[in-house]
């Protein structure tokens, strides 16, 4: 089988991958800067080959690029890459080395929605500096995989949920605190009318895009896939789904955005604008057809899991 790298290994979505990629087989090589340890344990991680480097401090000399180069893998698996330059560093290292090249992207690419589901190949308009940049490496990946053969795929991955992390929650940030207050049935304000979407995936269903990606390799090189549940939610119907989930009657109030962001922690209401300005609900069409893809969970089964573990930990309480 393959020689893979993975470089961001101990993330969500390598948590899940790297195991899968053991189980096929394949010699795993990871990459990660420090020690940190993948959120659920697995033996498989015993076979791994774990390697640190600084990434940063290394593009920053020009070393990164070689030093990946210089494992001779026939797959690379970019999980962290965010900048153009970064992207452009580790393609020329790596171009007539690897015979594929996956790498992590979003659905932020996309900005605001017009038609959805969102369809991969419509006009993009990304906006603030994160989804700017990942639609930038994405344009240029596309570019070299199409115009000079270098065998580049892009994952582009909703809203990343599982257990040992919190889950964006129905007011569109990361509090846990939102889900206690469902759990106990008191009232949760969201902002406007909650018909703002949002749009999970569980990290094992995006490892399991990867190794389909892997397999398909005639299909997904030159490609780009959406990597989400498969259908978004609605605020409101996220909060009254999570209510009964729980036992409890929803108890919702809706207010305009403004007035209810001086409710909130500024953090909070920010990261709420970040996720609701976009509204992402993005077609999975695209995988299904031509990589099998067919992801395990709905977007309410992958937070349902993710709040259980909360429970569990004392981060929400019933």
């Amino acid at each position: 089988m393959a020689k893979v790298i993975v470089i961001g290994a101990t993330g969500h979505v390598g948590t899940y991958l790297v195991p899968r990629l053991v189980m096929a087989g394949h010699r795993v090589v990871t990459i990660s800067r420090g020690k940190a340890k993948p959120y659920s344990a697995s033996r498989c991680w015993d076979a791994v080959e774990q390697l640190q480097m600084d990434r940063d401090a290394m593009e920053r000399d020009g070393s990164f690029g070689p030093a990946i180069r210089n494992l001779n893998a026939d797959i690379v698996i970019d999980m962290i890459c965010f900048t153009l330059d970064s992207a452009k560093h580790l393609v020329e290292a790596l171009k007539g080395e690897v015979q594929h090249f996956l790498h992590t992207g979003t659905i932020w690419t996309h900005g605001y929605s017009v038609t959805v589901p969102t369809l991969e190949d419509v006009a993009k308009r990304p906006f603030g500096d994160y989804g700017i940049q990942k639609a930038a490496i994405e344009a240029y990946l596309l570019e070299q995989a199409r115009l000079h053969n270098f065998p580049a795929t892009i994952l582009h991955p909703g809203h990343i949920v599982g257990p040992g992390w919190a889950p964006l929650n129905p007011a569109g940030h990361f509090n846990p605190a939102v889900f206690t207050t469902l759990a106990r049935g008191e009232q949760l304000a969201i902002p406007n009318f909650g018909l703002e979407t949002v749009h999970h995936v569980h990290a094992d269903d995006v490892a399991a895009m990867f190794m389909n990606a892997i397999a398909n390799w005639g299909a997904s090189v030159g490609e780009s896939f959406h990597t989400v549940s498969s259908g978004a939610l609605t605020l409101r119907g996220y909060a009254e789904a999570m209510s009964l989930w729980f036992g409890r009657k929803p108890e919702l109030e809706f207010l305009p955005f403004d007035q209810w962001a001086k409710r909130q922690n500024p953090q909070e209401a920010e990261a709420t604008w970040e996720h609701i300005a976009r509204s992402p609900n993005c077609s999975i069409a695209k995988a299904q057809r031509l990589l099998g893809y067919q992801p395990r969970y709905t977007s309410l089964q992958a937070v349902q899991e993710s709040v259980e573990w909360l429970i569990e930990a004392g981060q929400v309480s019933l």
